[in-house]
């Protein structure tokens, strides 16, 4: 937890605009790989650092946090590229819904999560984002449209879901809900990432203005409610320093600075390049909650988290085969984006 852009998050919901490579020779490796690494890296370590902040922290002030250092990073942005924000009241209630499901509740749900659960597991629930991004952009908001090859995905995709959560053992208690609300938190998403397409993709500047207007609404909205559910904060002195630093990185690095990054490699490398950093954030996830944080993994986490994949990328033709080969229009970064926290 995750990514935004979408951001997914996600970790800032994916921008409304994709922009395509530069014609001519395709880019080398070097011109977007090292930002590439660092997305996957800075998305995938949210989880560690919302497993750190959760500890003394409640997780409306992580969110809180999260999104005030995410949107001073993103106005500064705003200062060196001068687009104009959103005037319109439409446009700015649509921001409100965005804001709310795409931001609030996602930051929020992965909070409560990883007081019940490890940070591991919270990452592999956020890559099944994906899953409910395509339903939700083909039979509601009606921007893609299924086919044979999205279905066997889909399904494989839901039954990887099924290992993860270990159902052959029961389910139940407290680690349930944890996983659950984590999966909320990726369901939000996949509501989000389309509702923005739909909505949103069209407004002048939207790659930077459109983010920027979810995380002010964002902060505007836990700076209300985080007091009234939550008590009044406490005083940073009282907070160890981990914690401090880990809100910090979630809101400068994972909410205003991948933002960058992501815009970047989708520019120079493509949709594709920039989506199929899914496949690298549960890897990221896994490897910090063993080494970092000393959290135990079962077998079925991974295994099932491989499956997940596995559907994701057959619904998003990365893997095809003949019988189920159709010539269907390619995934926009709105509708297959990177599965961030």
């Amino acid at each position: 937890m995750s990514r935004v852009t979408t951001a997914s998050a996600p970790d800032i919901p994916a921008p409304a605009e994709a922009v395509a490579p530069a014609a001519g020779d395709p880019p080398g490796t070097r011109a977007w790989l090292p930002g590439y690494l660092a997305l996957a890296l800075i998305w995938g370590s949210s989880f560690l650092f919302i497993g750190v902040a959760v500890r003394d922290l409640h997780p409306l002030y992580v969110a809180l946090g999260r999104v005030g250092f995410g949107t001073v990073t993103i106005v500064i942005v705003l200062l060196v590229a001068r687009p104009r924000l959103p005037r319109s009241p439409r446009v700015w209630a649509h921001l409100t819904v965005v804001g709310v499901v795409g931001v609030v509740l996602p930051f929020t749900l992965f909070g409560y999560g990883e007081q019940r659960v490890s940070s591991i597991l919270a990452g592999i629930w956020n890559a099944t984002m994906p899953l409910v991004v395509l339903p939700m952009a083909v039979y509601v908001f009606r921007t893609e449209r299924m086919t044979a090859r999205r279905v066997v995905g889909l399904l494989l995709g839901f039954a990887g879901v099924l290992v993860v959560l270990g159902v052959w053992r029961g389910v139940g208690g407290t680690e349930l809900t944890g996983q659950l609300l984590c999966f909320g938190a990726a369901v939000c998403y996949g509501v989000a990432i389309p509702y923005q397409r739909r909505f949103l993709a069209g407004e002048p500047g939207a790659a930077v203005t459109i983010p920027a207007g979810q995380l002010l609404v964002a902060t505007v909205l836990l700076a209300v409610v985080a007091p009234v559910v939550a008590g009044r904060p406490p005083a940073p002195s009282a907070l160890p320093v981990e914690v401090i630093g880990s809100v910090l990185a979630l809101g400068v690095l994972g909410t205003g600075l991948a933002f960058v990054l992501n815009f970047r490699v989708i520019r120079v490398a493509g949709a594709s390049a920039s989506a199929s950093i899914t496949y690298l954030l549960p890897l990221v996830a896994t490897l910090l909650g063993v080494l970092v944080l000393g959290e135990r993994l079962s077998w079925h986490a991974p295994v099932g988290a491989a499956v997940v994949l596995t559907g994701v990328a057959i619904s998003q033709g990365v893997l095809r085969w003949p019988a189920l080969r159709r010539r269907v229009r390619r995934p926009s970064p709105a509708t297959a984006p990177p599965a961030r926290c």
